[in-house]
């Protein structure tokens, strides 16, 4: 069935935000804060890794850097086209409206949760590799390995900062439905050299999620967005 992996990826975020929630109720707002400090490490680490995987290769005895020129474009470039369409107060502008339309107007930090979970679990080659291949082929088992981490994720994640992180099984369902029904249109587009291009700089973006949760407002990730697209088109230059 064409479609089921993204059903799977989105059926899991929302049990793992549900069990995030019900676990949530447990823990006093201290402890909140340390987990969600704990999870930006992880964060943090998991972004550095994934930056450093696609960078660096050994040849011989040496280690040997690359892509640092195609990073600097993505993420200055990427940063100016988000800067001008303002895409973190769009994106904010809609978890406003999710908040109200599910009667969360007292949750505070909501509208922040919805926003950097969905940033978090939206990001990354494994979405679009797992749409394509259940696209084309049906094959959902890359979009159901997807869905476990990101349950575990979102389930953490909404135990520190509430119920706005179940939501961001909203993106996901929009951003991997759109990349299945479109799969066979955008397979020739995502070789390997764009989807390498599209790991590196996801990684950079989930880096910046993590140091949000640390250090807030530091960054605006979803201003950064369009870096990834700007990385993919690199490799065919």
């Amino acid at each position: 069935m064409i479609g089921l992996g993204t059903l799977i990826n989105v059926g899991l975020v929302i049990a793992g935000g549900l069990a995030g929630l019900m676990f949530g109720r447990f823990i006093t707002e201290r402890i909140q804060d340390t987990l969600l400090k704990a999870i930006g490490v992880c964060i943090l680490f998991v972004g550095l890794s994934g930056a450093i995987e696609h960078m660096m290769s050994v040849e011989g005895t040496h280690l040997v850097g690359s892509g640092s020129m195609m990073m600097l474009i993505s993420m200055s470039g990427g940063a100016l086209i988000g800067e001008m369409l303002d895409l973190e107060a769009h994106i904010e502008q809609f978890g406003e409206w999710l908040k109200q339309r599910t009667g969360s107007q007292n949750d505070a930090s909501f509208v922040n949760a919805f926003v950097t979970c969905s940033l978090t679990v939206s990001i990354g080659a494994m979405a679009i590799v797992g749409s394509i291949q259940d696209g084309v082929t049906g094959d959902w088992s890359t979009l159901a390995l997807k869905g476990a981490i990101d349950a575990v994720t979102v389930c953490v994640m909404t135990a520190g900062m509430g119920r706005g992180c179940i939501f961001s099984a909203l993106p996901i369902l929009v951003f991997e439905g759109g990349m299945t029904l479109l799969a066979r249109v955008l397979e020739p587009i995502f070789t390997t050299a764009a989807l390498l291009n599209l790991s590196l700089v996801g990684s950079l973006l989930i880096f910046c999620v993590g140091v949000n949760l640390i250090w807030p407002k530091t960054f605006k990730p979803a201003n950064l967005l369009p870096a990834v697209v700007i990385a993919a088109l690199l490799a065919f230059i």
